[in-house]
Formats: structure tokens, sequence, C-alpha cells
């Protein structure tokens, strides 16, 4: 059977796979052209008939190797898994597939997510395309398999985890779109954890509306994973949307903790221009404050790698994992082995870290303390949001009225408009540099615009601006926790605002 405009798409990913291949985005022989050329038949099949599954049927997705299937190994780009074969998919996988969609391979990423450049793989890193060896630069991390795999159309978008940003960077750097859902609003069940209370499946793709198909398609309870918020719980947050009135005009926040000295200048210009031109049609921008935004960082880098060390101590050689080659020696010395030979350096560092912060001598002075700090952050979002949290306790108010803070600070707000990185990409030249002078911190500087909405469980989007310095920067809507729907229409009326000119203008 010839094939039909799905079964052409699919072909042309296909081709684009092999065309790519040296940049690294998939990982070896996850992908099984027979099979995909065979699924989009069917779903050429369907569309023919009229009866499609779903809006993405048909449609190739690539899944981010930390995320379950049966077909297709998990190996979260670590040598501890390169022989683990899960005997289950991931709830988001079944319902990619349920929908019609097509698992187009699983995708590049820092081993176990724990990166900013995805440069942190057994596989080697993820290069940057169109330019020589020596100038190649960061994708962004820890997806920048399932960014550059959609950025050059080697699929039609892609699953990917965000524990503090690691879907919203990669989509800035490689000109995508990455949506952050809100915590508990997709099922993680099958997704090899990081930091369970921070990681969250979420979606990039090549347009808001590419990515909010794909959204609505995984979304929902999930009775397997304790963490999804139940159908009752949803009831009642959209109970608490549908009081709110609806203003075609949305009033924009913008914090002044965000307005960095250290801020790239041509971020900080094309972040204005676009501020501007939203302003002429007809919304409103103000300045506003997040004041623990300052601590948060320090606070995200005390537990997510707390949270690490316990997850990932199932990996010994014996429970999973890959043992180590000398593996005659006495039980305690093998688990050492086999971790401290399987494992990479940034992974060993986070454990380390982690290990160190949950130790009875450190845990009140660095566990404790980031959980109130982060308590912190999510008040001061609740603050300056128009809508309260929906599943907290609040007075009532006009949710639509214009408030202040107790300094002064306007508050009431739709959404917030903030960069979604410090800086340009760099060289991956320069992150090889970094790690021989043995200063890695410095990298954890580009999660400071992601981290404080991944603290707080908020849903956030980024969406690429043209940008004269590089082809284009990322700039992220951080809406009230469970609204979304909010997120994803700003995020249109950003990606319209940027066709009637404003990328033209910045150029």
């Amino acid at each position: 059977m010839s094939l039909g405009r799905i079964g052409q798409q699919a072909k042309q990913c296909l081709k684009n796979q092999l065309e790519y291949q040296h940049l690294g985005a998939f990982l070896p022989s996850t992908s099984n052209v027979e099979s995909v050329l065979e699924y989009s038949r069917a779903a050429d099949e369907r569309y023919r008939n009229g009866s499609p599954l779903s809006m993405i049927d048909g449609q190739l997705v690539a899944i981010k190797d930390n995320i379950c299937t049966t077909h297709q190994p998990t190996t979260c780009a670590s040598e501890t898994l390169q022989a683990f074969r899960s005997p289950f998919s991931a709830t988001v996988v079944e319902r990619l597939k349920a929908a019609g969609a097509i698992v187009a391979g699983k995708t590049n990423l820092d081993e176990f997510g724990m990166g900013s450049h995805s440069v942190n793989s057994v596989q080697g890193p993820v290069k940057s395309p169109g330019t020589i060896s020596a100038n190649q630069r960061s994708v962004g991390g820890s997806s920048g398999g399932s960014a550059l795999a959609t950025s050059t159309r080697q699929c039609f978008a892609a699953l990917a985890t965000d524990t503090g940003g690691s879907v919203r960077l990669p989509a800035a750097w490689t000109g995508t779109v990455g949506f952050k859902p809100s915590y508990g609003i997709v099922s993680r069940w099958g997704v090899v954890a990081y930091a369970n209370s921070l990681d969250t499946v979420g979606v990039i793709a090549r347009s808001v509306e590419a990515a909010k198909q794909v959204y609505d398609v995984i979304k929902g309870h999930d009775p397997r994973d304790p963490t999804t918020m139940s159908s009752l719980t949803r009831s009642r947050i959209n109970l608490h949307l549908s009081h709110r009135p609806r203003n075609e005009r949305l009033r924009i926040g913008i914090p002044r903790e965000y307005l960095l000295e250290e801020l790239h200048p041509s971020i900080h210009k094309h972040w204005s221009l676009v501020l501007q031109s939203l302003r002429r049609k007809g919304h409103s921008v103000h300045l506003t404050s997040l004041p623990t935004t300052k601590a948060a960082l320090a606070a995200y880098y005390v537990l997510a790698p707390a949270e690490a060390s316990s997850n990932l101590a199932r990996f010994d050689g014996v429970r999973y994992g890959k043992k180590a080659p000398n593996d005659r020696e006495k039980s305690n010395i093998l688990f050492a082995n086999s971790r401290g030979h399987n494992f990479g350096a940034e992974v060993r560092r986070r454990i380390l870290l982690g290990s160190y912060t949950l130790s009875s001598t450190a845990m009140d002075n660095y566990f404790v303390r980031a959980q109130k700090v982060r308590r912190l952050v999510q008040d001061d979002f609740n603050q300056v949001f128009a809508m309260k949290h929906p599943l907290l306790q609040h007075r009532q108010e006009d949710p639509s009225s214009m408030s202040t803070d107790g300094n002064g600070e306007e508050t009431g707000f739709d959404i917030i408009i903030t960069p979604t990185s410090l800086n340009l990409p760099p060289l991956l030249s320069s992150l090889r540099s970094q790690n021989k002078t043995n200063d890695p911190t410095s990298q954890f500087q580009e999660d400071v615009y992601t981290v404080p909405a991944s603290l707080a469980g908020l849903p956030a989007i980024s969406v690429p601006v043209p940008c004269k310095d590089w082809q284009q920067i990322g700039l992220q809507i951080v809406g009230q926790y469970g609204d979304d729907e909010l997120v994803l229409d700003a995020a249109r009326e950003l990606e319209g605002t940027l066709k009637d000119g404003v990328g033209a203008a910045a150029r």
C-alpha cells in the first residue's frame, strides 16, 4: 500500500533521523523503520475512513530515555542501565499509543536527568546542528535530545521530564516550545525518578498548538501514580477556574528579581521588545516582586540531590543496574564498586551532595532550611497571582481586582513573563574547560529562571523568540497552579505577537 499524507510525514522524519544521526539526539537502535511505516499506513487508513483516534494519530513522538518503554531500551543514558529492558511502558507512553501516536525512538539526555547541557551521557553529548565541531554549542539539558529531535524535524514532538527546567531550557536553546504542566496533572508512573517532588513530564514541540495536542492526550488521573491529582481534585480546580472572569487583556507581572546584571544584553533587549508589543495589543505590564527567588536556586540544589541520593540507591548492581567488573568482593564493596564504576561524575557528585545534606549532622542546616525556602517561594507566587491557589483555603476576594502586597508592590497578575535562560547557549568546548578546572557549579546558574516555577509546581512554558545574536532565545510564561490552559492561551498570544512583526523589528 502506498504511503498517504501521514506516511509521507513519517518517512521524512525517518530521513531526518539519518541525516542528523551524528548530532546524537536519538540513542542507537531505538527506532524501527518498518514498524513506524506500518503504523503510519494504519493511521492513513483511519484518516481516509474519517475516524482518526486523536489529533496526533500517526504522528511521530520521541520519548526521553528516562521514560520506560517495552519495545526499546530504557537506559537513562547511564552505563549502569545499558542492559535494562522495562517490562512495562510508562502511562504517558500508553496514552500516546492509544491515541495513535507512533514512538519515534528514545532520545539522549544528561545521565538520569542530571545536567543543564546534555553532555553527561554515556552515549556522548547532544550537539547543535549546522556548525563545525569547534563551534558546536550546547542544546541545553537535561532533555537536549528531545529538543534537538523536535527542532530538526526528526519527530512531530517529544516527551521529556522537567525537574528544574529540563524541558524549558533546551526548548529555549533549540527554538522550540517547551511546556511543563502543573505538578500532578500528568502521570509519572513509569518515569525513572530523579527528584519525586519535582519531576514533571512535559512536552517539546515546534508550536504551542502541537504541544497542547500532545498534552491533551497524556494528562489525566492515573490510579497507579499517587502523585497525580485525583478526578475529584481536578473537578475542584475546574470549578475554581470557572468562577474566575476571563479578560482578553492580560495583566502581566515582571519580577524585579529577574532583572539580573548577569542577564545577556540581547536576551534583555528582546524581552523588552516583546513586552512592548504585548502592551500595544492592549495587555498591561507591571513590575512586581518575588523576593525569595534569590534563594530558590540554592534550595533546589539541596532538595533535588537529596531526593536523587535516595532514588538512585536501588542501582547497586543487585536490584537494578550493571555489576562492576570485579563481582567477587564482599557485598558492601560490591555496591561501592558497581556504583562508582557505572555512574558518571555528575551523578556521583549529586549523590554525595544529597547524602551529606540528609545526614544527621547536616539535615537541619541544609535540607530543612531548603524546604522552608521552597514554601516561601510558593507563597511569593500565591501573593502575586490574581487567581488564588485552587487547593488552598482563602477568604473570598474578587479575583480580577488589582491589589498590592505589604511592600506596595502590585499583585493580581494573570501570568508572569521572564527569560527562560540567563545566557545564549555556550560552546561545548567551554563546558569541557569548566569540567577540567573542576568547576561544575558554574553550570547551575542557567537554571536560575526555571527553578522557581519547579519548586512551586507551577505550569510554565518557553516560547521561542527570534534573536539577532543567535537563532532564537526563549521567553517563559508562568501561571498559577492548575491554570495550565491560561498559560497555553497566553503562549499562543505571544506566538501570534511574534508573527505580527516583533521578530522582524528585533532583527
